[in-house]
């Protein structure tokens, strides 16, 4: 506020300097990184927890909270209750994936996708399955939380285009199971909504990009085990964490770009 001698030596308000605006949003911008690797940081850990004690029994909830313990699959294979890499990752996407969308409405969806993501990885490639239990909540959380930006932002466009390339994908996947069942399972097909439904609030671009990333990155992957003869020409990989890093690297490419 200032002094006003034209009102009677009263006091009028003064409008914020462009430049402090300015300044304040950049700190918010880089402090938000950060916060969210803290965050991840938590994140991380439950998600390993709940990792490293996978079969859940049945009608029980997500074990994000309880102690690691391994599970009955995992008895010749002892792992530690804490995987320091399995923590690290979901922190470090959670600050990408922030600083990528900055501190925006569909911010939240996304980082949801990155927890649930490492979790559906973490699974996938230990027990070969994408447990309807994460995939399911993922699906109907995500679509909760893209409608909330949609109303924040007026993206409805945006958010339209979402579920129809969650049906797309999840169409185009399931052909694909129907016609080689090996090649591809149903977790697969469901998990194919997921993504397409997170690709699709980005554009169709996105979509064809993460889809396509996700079959080149197993194709990768597959010779790369084969001539390093860790697995054999039949041997089934899962796809689930290919699908999943296909699709981060289509979420991310603005950012790379």
């Amino acid at each position: 506020m200032s002094w006003d001698p034209t009102r009677g030596g009263g006091f009028r308000s003064r409008a914020p300097l462009p430049g402090r605006v300015i300044v304040s949003a950049v700190s918010a911008a880089a402090v938000a990184p950060g916060v969210a690797a803290l965050l991840g940081l938590a994140a991380g850990a439950a998600v390993d927890r709940a990792a490293a004690r996978y079969p859940w029994p049945a009608g029980a909830r997500v074990p994000v909270g309880a102690p690691a313990a391994p599970s009955p699959d995992a008895r010749e294979e002892e792992r530690p209750a804490v995987r320091p890499l399995l923590v690290l990752l979901t922190a470090v996407l959670c600050a990408v994936t922030t600083w990528r969308f900055g501190i925006s409405a569909e911010l939240p969806a996304y980082l949801l996708l990155v927890v649930a993501g490492v979790l559906l990885a973490a699974i996938d490639r230990h027990h070969h399955l994408l447990p309807n239990r994460v995939v399911a909540p993922t699906l109907v959380a995500g679509a909760v939380l893209l409608s909330g930006a949609a109303a924040v932002t007026g993206a409805w466009p945006a958010l339209l285009r979402a579920v129809l390339a969650a049906a797309a994908v999840f169409g185009a996947l399931l052909l694909m199971a129907l016609v080689s069942p090996g090649g591809i399972g149903m977790g697969d097909v469901k998990l194919g909504a997921v993504l397409g439904l997170y690709l699709g609030w980005l554009g169709w671009p996105h979509v064809v990009l993460g889809v396509v990333a996700g079959f080149v990155v197993q194709a990768l992957l597959a010779l790369a085990l084969v001539a390093t003869r860790r697995v054999g020409l039949r041997a089934e990989l899962p796809f689930g964490p290919a699908l999943l890093l296909g699709t981060g690297l289509a979420v991310l490419a603005p950012l790379v770009a």
